[in-house]
């Protein structure tokens, strides 16, 4: 499990995120000021880093610079403002990217894993029971056999992948397969394409082991091996 800083002083904003990363997979520490950022990194090792440019006691600057003498781990300021001489800054003392607020909870997450790709950071190669994806190729394997998936089926795929140990809502589907697709995708279409996806993975639509509905709030990735 990969393990985010997050450093932010607002309180509601700092649980919502920690609410929201802790639901796509990481471990996450808080910290509300520069100090106690300092003091976490010198105590735990981390995977990435959040951090707020404006503390009540100092700068995201030198939370990064110590992250960056101690651990090289890869940096994402937030910041209220658009102000270019801050982020360059910013850049400049090797934070690998930025976001500004307000930002979509989505477009934060693919920032994370972006980041934590380019830095080698995240695994290439997922596996779950009988699936193993290969997000560098986009290689998608069924007990070893190779799957060939649309782009949109590939993305719905790719969100159970980020997501392997929770239950996905369909709306949050829809939001998903909206952001990558350009385009509305109705409640009657995402039926259709996991109903596709699942038979190309060589799943049982009438009795699923890989792709499982959870009545009445969405769906979860089982391990193809068994019906549970």
């Amino acid at each position: 499990m990969k393990h985010i800083l997050l450093v932010e002083d607002d309180r509601e904003i700092s649980r919502n995120l920690a609410l929201l990363l802790q639901g796509e997979g990481y471990a996450v520490s808080a910290a509300a000021t520069q100090a106690q950022a300092i003091a976490l990194a010198a105590a735990q090792r981390f995977d990435l880093a959040l951090i707020d440019l404006n503390l009540p006691d100092g700068s995201g600057y030198a939370v990064c610079t110590a992250l960056q003498q101690t651990q090289g781990v890869p940096v994402i300021f937030l910041t209220a403002s658009g102000d270019e001489a801050s982020v360059v800054t910013g850049l400049n003392m090797g934070a690998v990217d930025y976001i500004t607020k307000p930002f979509r909870p989505r477009e934060l997450v693919a920032r994370i894993q972006a980041a934590l790709r380019r830095t080698g950071r995240a695994p290439q190669v997922f596996s779950h029971g009988v699936l193993t994806v290969d997000t560098d190729s986009g290689l998608v394997k069924i007990s070893g056999r190779e799957v060939p998936l649309s782009a949109l089926e590939y993305r719905l795929l790719l969100v159970f992948v980020n997501n392997p140990n929770g239950i996905i809502t369909r709306d949050r589907l829809l939001d998903e397969l909206w952001d990558a697709a350009g385009e509305f995708v109705t409640n009657n279409a995402l039926t259709v394409y996991i109903k596709r996806l699942r038979e190309k993975l060589g799943d049982d639509p009438a009795a699923p082991r890989l792709i499982l509905t959870v009545r009445g709030t969405g769906y979860r990735l089982g391990d193809g091996h068994a019906a549970e």
